[in-house]
C-alpha cells in the first residue's frame, strides 16, 4: 500500500500529507518518485523536511528545516483553500462507491454503536483538495453501499454532483488497499478495479466491497515494491515497522 501510493505521487508538487501511512508513503516518494515533493501537514507546517518519520502532525520534527511554520488557520486559508494542494491524503472508517467518507459514527448519529474521532480538517481537506487519494484496508465493513455519515465528500451522488454543488476541488483519484488499486474514471465517478495486488484475484477483491464493484476495461497486477523501495522503507524511513508493518 505504501509503495503504491508513493509512487502515485510522481510528478506531484505539493501533498497534504495524513497520519499513519501516508505519512511513510510521501516521505518515500520524496526519496524516489518526487525529490522535489513539499511536505504539506495539518498542523501548520509547509515543505517539511523530516529527519526521522513523524510520529504525529504535531511532531517537532516537521518544523526543523521546514520551508513554513504557520498557524493551521493560515495553512487552510492560504495553501489549501487557495486551491494550492494538489493532492492530499484520506482516509475513514467507511467509503462508498463515490468516494464519500465517514469518519464520524457507526449506527445511527442520535445513538451510534461506534463514535468516531469526527471531521478535523477532512471535510474542508476533501472540498479543496485538488485531487484526494484515499487508503484504507478493503473490508466489507469498509467499503459499503451506504455511509452511516457523510463526514468528508467525495464524488457525491456521483456524475457531476461535486461541480453542480460548486466543490472547488476534483474530488477521489485514487483508492489504495491491501489487495487493489481502484480509481474513479469513468462519466459516473464511481469506484472501478484498475489492479490487483500479486496473489489476488477479482472475486477477492469484490468480495470485500459492499457493492456491485465494477471494473477499469484493463485491470492490471499491481508492480511489486522493488530491492530499493523495501530498503527505503525498512531500513531508512520505519526502521522500526512502525507504520509499514
Amino acid at each position: 500500500m505504501v509503495v503504491a501510493a508513493a509512487r502515485a505521487l510522481a510528478g506531484v508538487q505539493r501533498v497534504f500529507v495524513g497520519v499513519g501511512m501516508p505519512n511513510v508513503a510521501c516521505n518515500l516518494a520524496r526519496h524516489t518518485v518526487s525529490p522535489e515533493l513539499e511536505l504539506v501537514y495539518e498542523s501548520g507546517v509547509y515543505g517539511a523536511r523530516p529527519d526521522r518519520l513523524p510520529l504525529s502532525i504535531g511532531d517537532p520534527t516537521l518544523v526543523t528545516g521546514s520551508t513554513a511554520t504557520v498557524s493551521m488557520a493560515d495553512l487552510f486559508a492560504l495553501y489549501l483553500q487557495a486551491g494550492h494542494i494538489d493532492v492530499a491524503f484520506l482516509g475513514g472508517a467507511q467509503i462508498d462507491r463515490f468516494g464519500n467518507l465517514n469518519t464520524t459514527v457507526i449506527g445511527d448519529y442520535r445513538s451510534p454503536k461506534v463514535r468516531l474521532p469526527g471531521s478535523g480538517g477532512a471535510a474542508e481537506i476533501a472540498t479543496s483538495a485538488r485531487s484526494v487519494f484515499v487508503m484504507m484496508r478493503l473490508s466489507p465493513r469498509s467499503f459499503v453501499e451506504t455511509l452511516d455519515f457523510v463526514t468528508s465528500p467525495g464524488h457525491l451522488t456521483g456524475g457531476e454532483a461535486r461541480a453542480d454543488l460548486g466543490l472547488p476541488g476534483a474530488g477521489p483519484e485514487l483508492v489504495v488497499s491491501d489487495l487493489a488499486l481502484f480509481d474513479f474514471a469513468n462519466p459516473e465517478r464511481e469506484m472501478q478495479l484498475t489492479s490487483l495486488h500479486r496473489g489476488v484475484t477479482r472475486d477477492q477483491a469484490r468480495a470485500a466491497v459492499g457493492w456491485k464493484l465494477r471494473a477499469a476495461g484493463v485491470v492490471a497486477e499491481t508492480p511489486e515494491p522493488t530491492p530499493e523501495e523495501l530498503h527505503l522503507l525498512r531500513e531508512v524511513l520505519d526502521p522500526g515497522g512502525l507504520y509499514s508493518r
